[in-house]
């Protein structure tokens, strides 16, 4: 069998455009006729000083953490819905629990650590964006765990001991070593990085490029 092209993700729970992002590349995966793929998702907060519990409406938390207007909070959610809409993603931002993410971090590499990092994501994701699902809390995200399949006492305590806490702040500390500054950033096969939300006929082109060097390369 051919060696996986790994892509690294560094994405995070709240970026609206992560979501849509993730879309496109399974859209760009499907179009793809050649090595397996394997995918890593990586931590990033766009707000690290988030509260566990934002007592505002999430339109309140961006016209703070954007220094924007209402009006002009308002056109982005209108303009980012609409293209989730177009990956067949049901945005329902104003259900939104805004909340601190590490946590939600810490619980992605609980479940990778047992092969299922991609499925928390999309868990998680789902949960915040679509559902109006509180991301935040222990016992909540517990329950997104067992939802998937995990060991929900499992998950609770590595949450409540935080054993993946210094996971997440290496993925942090790599991110910034490679120059990530925002999210979401995608690096195909370690070589190849692509930021932003891109379309999926540029994530083929590059899952096509690897594909092609490595077969001039007898790999």
């Amino acid at each position: 069998m051919a060696n996986p092209i790994k892509i690294d993700i560094w994405s995070d729970i709240a970026c609206p455009w992560c979501y849509i992002g993730k879309r496109r590349l399974e859209t760009a995966l499907k179009d793809f006729d050649g090595a397996p793929v394997e995918i890593e998702y990586h931590s990033f907060q766009l707000n690290p000083a988030a509260p566990a519990d934002y007592k505002g409406t999430h339109d309140e938390y961006l016209t703070g953490h954007l220094g924007a207007s209402m009006d002009q909070v308002r056109g982005m959610n209108r303009q980012i819905t609409g293209l989730a809409r177009d990956e067949g993603l049901d945005y329902r931002l104003d259900d939104i629990k805004v909340t601190n993410t590490g946590k939600a971090h810490e619980l992605i590499h609980f479940a990778a650590a047992q092969g299922k990092g991609p499925e928390m994501k999309e868990r998680l994701l789902r949960a915040y964006f679509t559902e109006g699902r509180h991301v935040g809390h222990d016992a909540d995200l517990a329950d997104l765990a067992a939802e998937i399949g995990l060991d929900r006492d499992a998950a609770l305590a590595a949450l409540t001991k935080g054993s993946y806490r210094q996971a997440v702040a290496d993925d942090k500390a790599q991110g910034a070593a490679i120059g990530v500054q925002g999210v979401p950033f995608f690096v195909v096969d370690g070589k190849y990085a692509i930021s932003g939300a891109q379309p999926a006929e540029l994530f083929l082109q590059a899952l096509n490029k690897v594909q092609s060097e490595r077969a001039g390369a007898g790999a």
